[in-house]
């Protein structure tokens, strides 16, 4: 099998970028592709998961919505409900789980991915006990929501690099009360290029899912 690859697919509308995961998802079930990690900003959304009451962690009104530009799009990942906009870097994984079969490893291992990457910029990051996803302490700086269909990996994270972090003020982000969100940027004290970050995952990336390649 070839090389895991990596396609940056620039700006997209959720509702796009869920149909060229699904069209991607079949490409990687039928030998089409090799392992993928797709990197998106996509336009401000909120996005509900499967997980039972999630809609009702949305709090903003239309006006906050209409305000900000914000649409609401129910999906078919895992999880609870969460935003995506531009400085937010969204992951998409595309991967071969018919050995392991085990979707949880899947979510520990990309957990680990995005504490290398954020631990390369000096800051201390790990999880939360009961938690998905990535944290300073109760500030949340990753989302990790993933599922799959036949053994093959879709969704992924979302590392929040610039990220306007007043939009989540319109949801209960991830379900959670007892944490707030954060960015590479407010920890940092100044700006980070988007690209460098990207770099860096795709660095992490190509050295944890290669060795069936």
């Amino acid at each position: 099998m070839p090389k895991p690859v990596i396609e940056n697919w620039g700006r997209t509308a959720y509702k796009e970028a869920l149909e060229r995961q699904l069209l991607t998802l079949q490409e990687r079930r039928e030998g089409a592709r090799p392992d993928t990690l797709a990197f998106t900003e996509h336009n401000p959304v909120f996005t509900v998961g499967k997980r039972r009451d999630a809609a009702q962690h949305l709090i903003a009104d239309s006006s906050f919505l209409s305000a900000n530009g914000i649409e609401v799009v129910e999906t078919n990942r895992g999880g609870d409900i969460t935003y995506h906009g531009p400085g937010q870097i969204t992951g998409y994984l595309f991967l071969d789980l018919s050995v392991t079969r085990d979707l949880h490893l899947l979510l520990r291992q990309v957990e680990d991915m995005i504490i290398a990457v954020v631990a390369s910029y000096g800051l201390t990051c790990g999880r939360r006990d009961g938690m998905t996803g990535v944290w300073l302490e109760e500030r949340k700086i990753a989302a990790i929501g993933m599922a799959a269909r036949h053994w093959i990996s879709f969704h992924g994270f979302a590392l929040n690099v610039s990220t306007n972090l007043s939009h989540f003020d319109g949801i209960v982000p991830c379900g959670i009360t007892n944490g707030t969100v954060t960015s590479l940027e407010k920890e940092l004290g100044q700006s980070v290029a988007i690209e460098e970050v990207m770099d860096r995952i795709s660095t992490e990336f190509r050295n944890r899912f290669t060795i069936n390649s």
